[in-house]
Order: structure tokens, then C-alpha cells, then sequence
């Protein structure tokens, strides 16, 4: 059983930057599809990032492409999403998660973990 714990949320101001850390137990990264989710309030989770299991490629969402990096940091076990020219709009509660390796999916139903919360304030 893979569990995840997010870390380094809080507020900033639009324009800032922010570093969202997850560290996992039980489970090797690199074997698994990697993700980054965010849900604000009202809304539905929605993919944010993710990186591919074998290759490391990552993929994002349009809404936040060219201003979030995902990477991964195989020896440390953790995957990472700096966040820059954050807008009011990025505010939400930010969930890392992993999925089976050849399915194509950036996460598992069982190892969602409590989120990071995050806040931009205008």
C-alpha cells in the first residue's frame, strides 16, 4: 500500500511561487505513473500534472502549462510541482498520487492522501 503525504502549501500572492513536495512510502516512484490533482471548492478534481513512469515525461494540464514543473527525485523517493506566475485562479487543495504503470492513469483510488492547501490571494 503506496502512501502519500503532500507538503508546502499556503498563501501567496498572484505572480509568486510556490514548491508542493510528496513523499511516498511503501511503493518505488519511478514504478508508477506520477500525478499532481487539484480540486477547489465546488469544483471537481482535476488533473494538474504528471509524470510517465518509464520515461519521466512529463505532461500537464493546458491551465497551467509553461508555469508548473513536475519532476520527480527517484533517490529521495519524492515527487515535486514548483508553481510560478501563480494566479487566484490556481487556489485549491493540491493532491499527488500515483497510478499502475502501462495504464495510462496518473492515479489510484486508494491513495489519495489529505491534499495541501493552497491559496492566491490578487
Amino acid at each position: 500500500q503506496v502512501q502519500l503525504v503532500e507538503s508546502g502549501g499556503g498563501l501567496v500572492q498572484a505572480g509568486g511561487s510556490l514548491r508542493l513536495s510528496c513523499a511516498a512510502s511503501g511503493g518505488t516512484l519511478s514504478t508508477y505513473n506520477c500525478g499532481w490533482f487539484r480540486q477547489a471548492p465546488g469544483k471537481e478534481r482535476e488533473f494538474v500534472a504528471g509524470i510517465a513512469w518509464r520515461t519521466g515525461i512529463t505532461t500537464y494540464a493546458d491551465s497551467v502549462k509553461g508555469r508548473f514543473t513536475a519532476s520527480r527525485d527517484n533517490a529521495k523517493n519524492s515527487m515535486y510541482l514548483q508553481m510560478d506566475s501563480l494566479k487566484p485562479e490556481d487556489t485549491a487543495v493540491y493532491y499527488c498520487n500515483v497510478g499502475p504503470p502501462f495504464t495510462g492513469r496518473y492515479y489510484s483510488d486508494d491513495y489519495w492522501g489529505q491534499g495541501t492547501q493552497v491559496t492566491v490571494s490578487s
